[in-house]
């Protein structure tokens, strides 16, 4: 997996979970977007699973 991002996409990424705090990330911000794009994935997935198990029928 290829975890370089192009410099647009991290400042756009970095701007979402930046915080005025002493350690400069809002945590629960970043841990709420990471459970989103978790939870857009599950829903991908499962919707591939149902596609790949009627192809196979």
């Amino acid at each position: 997996m290829n975890y370089n991002l192009e410099e647009r996409k991290y400042n756009e990424i970095a701007k979402l979970i930046e915080s005025d705090g002493p350690v400069g990330i809002d945590a629960k911000k970043t841990h709420i977007i990471i459970i989103n794009a978790l939870a857009e994935l599950h829903t991908k997935i499962d919707k591939l699973e149902k596609e790949i198990a009627e192809l196979k029928k």
